[in-house]
């Protein structure tokens, strides 16, 4: 049986420099993401080594790993936040207002249990569509649909100043 670790070597060291190109594409160019993609879809080809060389399969599933691995590292909260610009703001941002939060709770309570659990999940937790189906046991399209009434009706309520005082419905 020949050996495993060199079998993974020898085709890392034939598709590195590809592979390493592909991510810098897909990470936007960024080096340093095209890295970290890099070393994610490696440690997966590795796991499925034993498969994947038995199938004859290797560059098909890589690409899609890193492919995959690209757009989950691009849906993270952290990433979305981060602006890079030339230069900075004169004047910066003041800090939302304790109100501004306690508003968004109260209007967030007065939405049907459906809509709260869509939101929060989506919006609050940073869960994906599908990862909200499967938690909730409802259907793709129900989520979206949900998803969209529910910031409709907190925007409805925020810019409205209907949002009552907690305890009053």
């Amino acid at each position: 049986m020949p050996d495993r670790d060199a079998e993974f070597g020898e085709y890392l060291d034939s598709r590195a420099v590809v592979m390493r190109r592909t991510a810098f594409l897909l990470s936007g160019g960024d080096w340093h993401r095209a890295e970290d993609l890099v070393q994610t879809t490696l440690a997966k080809i590795y796991v499925a080594w034993p498969r994947l060389h038995r199938d004859g399969a290797i560059d098909a599933y890589s690409r899609r790993v890193m492919v995959r691995a690209a757009i989950d590292d691009s849906r993270r909260a952290f990433r979305r936040r981060e602006n890079v610009v030339e230069r900075l703001p004169e004047v910066g941002v003041p800090p939302p207002r304790v109100d501004d939060a306690v508003d968004v709770r109260r209007a967030l309570a007065r939405l049907p249990a459906g809509q709260r659990a869509v939101v929060v999940l989506r919006y609050w937790e940073d869960l994906s569509v599908a990862e909200t189906a499967q938690a909730l046991g409802k259907s793709e399209g129900t989520i979206k649909s949900q998803a969209s009434k529910g910031l409709a009706a907190l925007r409805e309520l925020l810019a409205s100043g209907r949002v009552l005082v907690e305890g009053q419905r």
